[in-house]
């Protein structure tokens, strides 16, 4: 079957395969290979210069690996720079990788900062307009047209999700509908009210919003809606059929990070859903070995790194985001590789008595499952001298208490078949678990170190 026979979910015109017209393309989405090439060489540049200059850790970094920004004459010699990591922005909290003065700063992002000081990043009033132009771009690749409505369901604050997805979506010339996250119940009403075309939110909190339809009798297949964007949180191809087919849209997916800049660093065109092209005009990408941390070879699965081109307040060089991905060749929008879909990150590998397991594997178990919802979280421990983990997943609404033992018990042999480990399942009630902006917190380690 070929892309353009490929069908769309119902209710939704299926997949054309042909390009976004070019009067829908930017400036930076018509540039052919070697403008791309020469722009991002001068971007690469100027970054490098301006850390070195504006940047005491950077300057310090550099000059520790004994390189200078004039060492960079080709895109290769990126290589050469050492790399940022989040510790390097938790080390200089809170403005200490501003490379502008804070009167030239527009605006203050950070992490939630769970597991340590929060990471701090700033723009100037051209980064916010870079951002929404990246937005906008990405909203066009979705699908997205000028005058469509946004629900936008990302949370509002520290968080980019919200705001990001909020001028991105203005940018584009849509209508954004500024619901945020939580209130459920009142979430579903507006979008049978309101009739939004898009929805923005993580892909997690989108499977909440349909068990509340089902729960109040409404048909979720019946709704306005034509496209989900969704990003935030590693999610799978069993999560994006899940959803297609529940409430008919097109499911494609967002990423960014805050450090970077926030939601539109890449995108999945609606047209081909084959991975995210990466905005390659304003965020250089390598991959790294995440253990050797030499480059692999196009098309090596690896961590991700990105060097922001044109950012002011907070430029990044070489930062590691420990997603891991590969770079591939670009379809829908051929000047910009692509990075395979997220579904594992370095730093969620768990080892468990000598078994490596990845969350994204439960998840996929969990999807199958009837009576489960993908909601889970995993809780290490130890019992005796062992290591031992607990599955803890939602039901989803409804579901019967002997469904629940069963489907407890099939996910427990699924994993031991499956992976290796023999693990306890508890089932609790829908909503149980904690979330953060919409998120769950996947993984718990509480095991005794002593």
């Amino acid at each position: 079957m070929t892309m353009s026979e490929t069908p769309a979910p119902a209710g939704v015109p299926r997949r054309t395969g042909e390009p976004l017209p070019s009067d829908l393309r930017d400036a930076g989405e018509r540039m052919d290979a070697e403008e791309l090439r020469a722009h991002q060489l001068t971007g690469l540049r100027r970054t490098l210069r301006t850390a070195y200059d504006e940047v005491e850790l950077y300057r310090r970094k550099f000059d520790e690996a004994g390189v200078r920004p004039e060492d960079c004459r080709t895109l290769e010699d990126l290589s050469r720079f050492p790399f940022t990591t989040k510790a390097d922005l938790r080390e200089t909290y809170p403005f200490g990788m501003f490379a502008v003065p804070m009167a030239d700063v527009r605006r203050i992002h950070a992490s939630s900062g769970t597991t340590g000081r929060p990471t701090v990043v700033g723009y100037t009033e051209g980064d916010i307009s870079m951002w929404a132009d990246m937005v906008a771009r990405s909203i066009r690749a979705a699908g997205g047209r000028p005058g469509d409505k946004v629900h936008v369901a990302y949370g509002y604050g520290l968080f980019t999700g919200g705001l990001g997805a909020h001028y991105g979506a203005e940018r584009a010339g849509c209508t954004v509908i500024p619901v945020s996250g939580g209130m459920t119940a009142r979430q579903v009403q507006l979008i049978q009210d309101f009739q939004p075309e898009i929805i923005m939110v993580t892909p997690s909190y989108m499977l909440t919003l349909l068990d509340e339809f089902e729960r109040q009798g409404v048909d979720p297949r019946g709704t306005s809606l034509r496209t989900g964007v969704f990003g935030a949180e590693p999610w799978t191809e069993e999560m994006r059929a899940e959803i297609e087919e529940r409430v008919g849209i097109h499911a494609v997916d967002i990423y960014g990070l805050s450090e970077v800049i926030g939601p539109g660093v890449a995108q999945e065109c609606v047209e081909s859903k084959d991975g995210l092209h990466i905005w390659e005009d304003q965020f250089y990408p390598e991959i790294v070995d995440p253990v050797t941390d030499v480059i692999q070879a196009p098309g090596e699965e690896g961590e991700l790194l990105f060097t922001s081109l044109t950012k002011e307040a907070m430029p990044v060089i070489r930062y590691r985001t420990r997603d891991l991905t590969r770079l591939l060749p670009g379809t829908a929008r051929p000047a910009f590789r692509r990075m395979e879909k997220v579904t594992r990150r370095c730093d969620d590998m768990i080892i468990l008595r000598g078994v490596n397991i990845f969350p994204s594997q439960v998840e996929e178990i969990l999807l199958r499952t009837p009576g489960l919802a993908p909601h889970f979280q995993l809780r290490l421990g130890t019992r005796g001298r062992l290591d031992h983990m607990t599955v803890r997943v939602e039901s989803r609404p409804g579901t019967a208490t002997g469904q629940r033992e069963a489907a407890g018990e099939s996910v427990a042999r699924a994993v031991k078949d499956g992976i290796g480990l023999s693990v306890e399942v508890e089932i609790v009630e829908p909503e149980t678990l904690e979330r953060s902006v919409g998120k769950i917190r996947r993984v718990v380690d509480e095991r005794s170190r002593g």
